[in-house]
């Protein structure tokens, strides 16, 4: 099945043969419509693939050249909350190493655990802890694609995340940096969990990138993470927020990431 869907998308790639893998979070996909020369691949189109329903996500591959290299970009992701078995992002992940990609940048829409990390902030991901009750790897393991126990202690490779951190003071770019917890959703979080969650020591909450970023380092890829801050966690402040909010957050922070990733790519 791996083998299948990667022939697809290989023919579909024409000359392209892209190492960077770009992950777009909710109301972030308008950083694909950077990419010149690009080709199109819906998702409905492709063998065996799983179908992204949020709003937000165009649900389609975009390759093509950013900053003079070549990228492949996922505008639209797979959320568990949305049924998606949690194996189906490792098979996914697969298909990706497959085709020769070797490093992988995931963005995502998160809330703020911390009062100083307001709406429309962009995050560096340095850890994260999964709270999900998920992980894509449990089962059978093929070795072909990475180890039974794959290690952690670099998941957001060090190396990227100082590259990042130096593009953002070149670019004036203020960027935080702390630990995403991943909850499976699709509600937001109560007050008490955002409590516990502070207690816990995450800075941000969010209901995706852990399943990749698990499949990631056991496919053996070099990850950068970023998160845009969309909301305060619930019980932090008065205002009510939910799905629109989010999405108008990420939309104003798009400028400043579509700087960092595009200088990322172009420097790494």
């Amino acid at each position: 099945m791996i083998q299948e869907t990667a022939s697809f998308i290989l023919h579909k790639l024409g000359s392209y043969r892209p190492q960077t893998l770009i992950i777009l979070g909710s109301g972030l996909g308008g950083l694909g419509e950077e990419i010149q020369n690009p080709i199109f691949i819906d998702y409905k189109d492709i063998p065996n693939w799983p179908q992204s329903t949020v709003s937000g996500h165009k649900g389609r591959l975009i390759a093509g050249l950013l900053e003079g290299k070549e990228v492949l970009c996922m505008q639209g992701r797979f959320h568990l909350y949305e049924g998606h078995p949690a194996e189906t992002i490792k098979t996914v992940m697969s298909v990706f190493k497959t085709l020769g990609i070797k490093n992988l940048i995931v963005t995502n829409a998160a809330g703020s655990l911390r009062k100083e990390m307001a709406p429309g902030s962009i995050m560096l991901i340095t850890d994260h802890i999964n709270f999900s009750g998920r992980n894509p790897l449990v089962g059978q393991n093929d070795e072909n694609f990475g180890p039974r126990f794959p290690v952690m202690a670099n998941a957001y490779t060090k190396e990227y995340q100082d590259k990042m951190r130096q593009i953002a003071k070149a670019e004036k770019i203020e960027l935080h940096e702390g630990t995403y917890l991943m909850v499976l959703g699709p509600n937001f979080e109560t007050a008490a969990e955002i409590r516990a969650f502070q207690i816990l020591g995450a800075d941000a909450v969010g209901m995706s990138t852990v399943p990749e970023v698990l499949s990631a380092v056991w496919c053996d890829m070099k990850i950068l993470g970023l998160s845009v801050i969309t909301n305060y966690g619930t019980g932090m402040v008065q205002e009510f927020h939910g799905h629109a909010e989010t999405l108008q957050q990420a939309d104003n922070a798009a400028g400043n990431l579509t700087k960092l990733v595009r200088r990322f790519v172009k420097e790494i």
